[in-house]
């Protein structure tokens, strides 16, 4: 077979194994490089060479040309062990043999040639959670045996890849692997030409994988903030807390948020809210591991609610007072009131009376009680302050009703029976007048009032018409002790305190009036004595003398 012709087939090999590979991985290599690798990858298994060569060369002495043939279905087998520095690379240390299974029956071949090779190269596998594409290039020693002409050894090399179905963690099946191997072989004497190997090395079996990772669960993240809900101005924290990292590995944080200021580079930071307004605000951090070149980084947000702190308004505060707190009807009831603004507010009053007369001044009030019965006069008085905030209290003065109106009464009256001595007291009279004077010495504050009559025809015959005067003479004289007869002396009352009048009407007597303190004797047809023109009469004595003659 020409050397054209098996380069053809070597590289048809190589593009249906390309378009194998691809088919069966082109719906996973989004996660090849996620997946957890092993450190150590060991496969046995048939090995295949296509096609055949030939050994050609000459029978000592030159005379008959014989051969040796690799043929392309020898028994064979083949082993690597593979060492993955990243999930991606890993260096092969390859093995195979292959040798023929018996002699041709052509009379001038020996079918006894065989191939092994010890090579070494780098591995590229793209993992997937199903399938393991992979692509090698490898170089080492490839020794060409034959027991015609011997053994050559020398330097050749393979290219290719293959597909490992993954059974599970540790165990995957080898569909296929093919390497184009390239090598050339000089046996040494002139007679025997130089045999280039040239075809693809199809090989099939199981790998054992070891060491590694272990599979790990996607990594995420938590995230908190202490407390969830502050005023504006108050301190917060957030924390984050990474799920499925390696226990191992430091982590790194990165803290951002949607308002105010969070600081920090570890798993716990600070909040500064201040100046914010009030609303809910999102604090996210970015958890990664950089010993971790894929899915190593996880994200986590947490919501604080921030309110604005309401400024406190105080409200005035306000007491009042009633002077005095007891007051007659008619009296003025005064109230007097103090605010007061905790938040130093200016203040203004107003004065609500449930009765009387009001009028206000400011913070006081008078209240009138004019024409009111007795009871409580209630004022509620409230303070309010510029912003509208207000206090109210109550004070009140109790109205009592007024003490009756003192007036004048006829305390008693005496009567003059004695014709011969029409103006004479006599002791009938007398007893009457020391009950009088009995109750004006009780009463200090009180005063007398005495009135005199004289019938019409008593005033035409005596005393030129003045007996009611003289009549009214003599009974203050016996209440004043003037009239020694009267034998008043124990119970002298202040003359100054007795008023002596006459009055008109038909009538023989005298009355004897008391008006009290704060009373007033109205007088009604009555006329004031001047007591300058007449002289008191002794009981004993005869007519009355005056102390001027009357005209």
């Amino acid at each position: 077979m020409s050397s054209h012709t098996g380069n053809h087939r070597g590289r048809t090999a190589l593009v249906l194994f390309a378009v194998v590979g691809l088919l069966c991985t082109v719906g996973e290599l989004a996660s090849a490089q996620d997946q957890p690798y092993p450190k150590w990858e060991v496969f046995g298994g048939y090995s295949f060479f296509y096609p055949g060569t030939d050994v050609h060369g000459l029978l000592p002495g030159g005379v008959l040309p014989v051969s040796s043939r690799l043929e392309s279905n020898p028994r064979g087998g083949g082993a690597s062990v593979t060492y993955n520095f990243t999930h991606w690379l890993g260096l092969t240390a390859d093995f195979s043999v292959q040798k023929n299974s018996g002699e041709s029956g052509a009379p001038d071949r020996i079918d006894d040639a065989s191939l092994a090779n010890l090579s070494f190269g780098p591995k590229i596998t793209f993992r997937t959670r199903h399938f393991s594409p992979f692509f090698e290039g490898l170089v080492g020693v490839h020794r060409l045996s034959s027991d015609l002409f011997r053994n050559d050894t020398e330097t050749g090399g393979m290219i290719g890849g293959g597909l490992d179905v993954n059974v599970n963690r540790h165990f995957a099946l080898r569909l296929l692997r093919a390497d184009y191997v390239i090598s050339n072989h000089v046996f040494g004497p002139d007679f025997v030409p130089a045999t280039d190997v040239r075809g693809v090395r199809l090989q099939s079996g199981v790998v054992f994988m070891f060491g590694g990772e272990e599979p790990r669960t996607a990594v995420s993240a938590n995230c908190t903030v202490t407390p969830t809900e502050v005023i504006a101005g108050e301190p917060a924290s957030a924390t984050a807390s990474g799920n499925n990292f390696n226990p191992k590995h430091t982590l790194n944080y990165a803290w951002s948020g949607s308002g105010g200021k969070i600081t920090g580079k570890e798993n716990t930071a600070s909040i500064d809210t201040s100046g914010l307004a009030g609303g809910s605000y999102t604090f996210t951090a970015q958890v990664s591991d950089p010993k971790m070149s894929k899915g190593g980084v996880a994200s986590c947000s947490a919501t604080l609610r921030v309110r604005v702190r309401e400024v406190v308004k105080r409200p005035p505060t306000i007491t009042c007072s009633a002077s005095p707190s007891t007051i007659r009807a008619g009296d003025a009831c005064s109230i007097a009131c103090q605010g007061n603004s905790p938040d130093d507010r200016p203040l203004t009053y107003n004065h609500v009376a449930g009765s009387g007369r009001l009028s206000p001044s400011g913070a006081n009030a008078t209240v009138d009680t004019t024409g009111l019965s007795s009871g409580a006069v209630t004022v509620t008085s409230t303070v309010t302050d510029d912003r509208g905030l207000t206090a109210s209290t109550s004070s009140a003065c109790m109205v009592e009703a007024p003490a009756a109106r003192a007036t004048a009464s006829k305390l008693n009256e005496i009567t003059f029976p004695n014709e011969q001595k029409p103006a004479r007291v006599d002791n009938t009279a007398k007893a009457i007048l020391d009950d009088v004077a009995l109750r004006l010495q009780r009463e200090p504050d009180s005063k007398a009032v005495v009135v005199g009559y004289a019938t019409s025809e008593e005033t035409a015959k005596r005393m030129n018409g003045h007996l009611a005067d003289q009549r009214a003479i003599n009974t203050k004289a016996c209440l004043d002790g003037a009239e020694v007869s009267c034998e008043n002396q124990g119970k002298q009352i202040d003359p100054s305190r007795i008023e002596v009048r006459v009055g008109t009407g038909d009538q023989n007597k005298a009355e004897i009036w008391i008006v009290p303190s704060g009373a007033s004797f109205s007088g009604e047809g009555t006329t004031v004595v001047d007591e300058s023109k007449f002289k008191a009469q002794s009981r004993t004595g005869e007519a009355a003398h005056h102390k001027k003659k009357v005209e």
